[in-house]
C-alpha cells in the first residue's frame, strides 16, 4: 500500500474477527510507533502489550465500560508516557500522538484495525489502564490501541475542506 493510501483510507475499527494478532505484527507495529519523529529524539514513550484474552475483558470494563470492541479484540497496545525522558519538556504528548500515527497507519497497511481509546487526562480510563496493566507512577497512559483482523468494512472518506484552509493570514481566501 503507497503512504497516501493508507492515509487516505485509514478509518478507526471498533469490530474485530476471531483471529489473532501475530507476534510478528505486534512488533512491526511497535518498530512503527517507535521510529516516529520526536522532539530531540527524546522519544518518551514506553509501550505495554497484551494478547491476553482476560486483560483485554478487564480493560473493556475498567477503561471502556465494558464496550465491546476491547472484548473482540485479539491485542492491545497502550502508550505510555515517560516525562522523565521528554528532551524539551511539555512535547511529550506530541511525541507520543506521533508514535500513535504511525501505530495506527502500519496496522492498516498490514490488513489490521484499530482505533485510538484516548486515556490521558481521562481519570478513570487513566486507573483502569493503571490498575489492570500495572502502569507505574509517574508514567501516564497517554492511548490504547486494540488491534485485530477487522470484521468491519469501512469506505474511505474523503475528509479535506477548503473552508478549513486559510491563506496568508486567517480568513485569508482559501
Amino acid at each position: 500500500m503507497e503512504t497516501i493510501s493508507t492515509i487516505m483510507t485509514r478509518r478507526s475499527i471498533r469490530a474485530f474477527e476471531n483471529r489473532p494478532v501475530t507476534e510478528e505484527q505486534i512488533q512491526t507495529l511497535l518498530e512503527a510507533a517507535m521510529n516516529a519523529p520526536s522532539a530531540g529524539d527524546g522519544r518518551p514513550w514506553h509501550f505495554v502489550v497484551t494478547t491476553s484474552r482476560a486483560k483485554l475483558d478487564a480493560l473493556a470494563d475498567a477503561v471502556d465500560e465494558g464496550n465491546a470492541l476491547l472484548k473482540q479484540a485479539q491485542a492491545a497496545i497502550l502508550i505510555c508516557l515517560d516525562e522523565s525522558l521528554e528532551k524539551f519538556k511539555g512535547f511529550g504528548p506530541q511525541d507520543c500522538s506521533c508514535a500513535a500515527q504511525n501505530l495506527q497507519l502500519a496496522a492498516h497497511d498490514m490488513g489490521l484495525g484499530t482505533v485510538w481509546l484516548a486515556i490521558i487526562n481521562v481519570p478513570p480510563r487513566t486507573a483502569g489502564c493503571r490498575k489492570i496493566l500495572d502502569v507505574p507512577e509517574p508514567m501516564k497512559p497517554f492511548a490504547l490501541f486494540p488491534l485485530g483482523v477487522p470484521a468491519e468494512k469501512l469506505d474511505a472518506e474523503y475528509r479535506y475542506d477548503t473552508k478549513r484552509i486559510h491563506r496568508e493570514r486567517w480568513g485569508g481566501i482559501n
